[in-house]
């Protein structure tokens, strides 16, 4: 296997492990309108992780084009970077995303769960087929940017941090909600 499998198993345990006992209203609700529910954060991770795949796929199949900016190292290096930081778990800062990695509806069915669990090893797979290009130290664009660059090695990192970040939200939320079920009772 490689690096990831084992990391991306353990988000995928958390998630199962945390939510599956939830309701669909549960899993649905949210401490204020600026806050995503356990489902948007579940979403979120599929949309911004399925926006690789094309990527990938281009990769393997020979015919990714990288821009100018791709060159230098140093530019790699530095975006790679900037985008690992920025997706940390510790959540010292919140980052708004963009509009194509936005949850897709505001609410969901309890199968969000078993589209993530189903997600998460297409995701295992996905990276089983670049682990050459990893080796080779392939550089790819972002999926919202071409000319933010970084390795594919470092896009994989963003990728687990991304998830374990929103996996720690989604605790949030759920600790808001046993808070809020508690006033309630």
């Amino acid at each position: 296997m490689n690096r990831w499998s084992g990391q991306i198993d353990k988000v995928t345990e958390d998630f199962l492990n945390s939510f599956t006992n939830l309701t669909e209203e549960e899993l649905n609700w949210k401490p204020d309108a600026g806050t995503w529910s356990i489902a948007e954060n579940i979403d979120h991770l599929i949309q911004v992780n399925k926006s690789y795949f094309p990527i990938l796929e281009k990769l393997i199949k020979g015919n990714y084009r990288l821009p100018f900016i791709a060159r230098f190292g140093f530019v790699v290096r530095f975006f790679g970077n900037m985008i690992l930081k920025s997706v940390q778990p510790d959540r010292t800062k919140k980052v708004k995303t963009f509009p194509l990695w936005e949850p897709k509806k505001s609410h969901f069915s309890r199968d969000i769960l078993n589209s993530f669990e189903e997600h998460q090893k297409q995701l295992k797979a996905e990276i089983l087929k670049v682990d050459d290009k990893v080796r080779e130290n392939a550089v790819i664009s972002s999926p919202i940017n071409k000319n933010i660059v970084y390795k594919l090695e470092t896009a994989f990192d963003i990728i687990v941090s991304h998830e374990k970040r929103h996996y720690e939200q989604a605790e949030e939320v759920y600790q808001l909600l046993k808070v809020q079920k508690n006033k309630s009772s």
